[in-house]
């Protein structure tokens, strides 16, 4: 990784994290770069504005992408492992953000409806069978649980025991979701 990535990563961090907790407007650049200890420039640099970060944060097309890169017979699994080794390599999670999107707000609004269009509604279409939309919701209901309960007790069994272990604990729940 070079500085520059590590430096667009701490960026996105903080960025989400800002954006979770504030209205947008009360947003700035320079409380953003201070959070993530890089200069407002360099956020231009990479995302052009505070709306270019935004559209960045409120993008789940890659973690969508990540979490369903893999057949239906084995996606509960790959669901589950990709959700905690990102979170154990990354430091933060594919999903969680969209959590803090709960309050009023047009951009919460936005955050939950792409939330809904790039990662719900990308599930539903993979799924057959009776209430897909139903089964999918309660997918992603799942892995925004298992991610919340991995970042707020970060010494807790679900954030250090392998994960290949918490997937045979916890894919069989969600395959039987996404097999109906």
């Amino acid at each position: 990784m070079t500085a520059s990535d590590s430096g667009r990563g701490a960026i996105l961090r903080a960025a989400r994290k800002a954006f979770a907790r504030q209205p947008y407007a009360a947003v700035t650049l320079r409380d953003i770069a201070a959070e993530a200890g890089v200069s407002a420039s360099l956020i231009v640099k990479h995302f052009g504005s505070k709306e270019g970060l935004f559209d960045t944060v409120a993008d789940f097309t890659g973690a969508a992408d990540a979490l369903l890169a893999v057949p239906n017979a084995g996606l509960g699994r790959h669901l589950v492992l990709t959700l905690v080794r990102y979170r154990r390599e990354q430091g933060s999670d594919l999903l969680v953000r969209v959590v803090f999107a709960a309050g009023s707000g047009d951009e919460r609004a936005l955050l939950r409806e792409r939330f809904r269009e790039q990662v719900t509604d990308r599930v539903a279409t993979r799924l057959a069978g009776p209430d897909a939309g139903l089964r999918a919701e309660l997918v992603i209901a799942h892995l925004l649980g298992l991610g919340a309960v991995m970042a707020v007790d970060r010494e807790g069994l679900a954030a250090t025991v392998d994960p290949e272990r918490i997937a045979d604990h916890y894919a069989p729940g969600l395959q039987a979701l996404i097999d109906g």
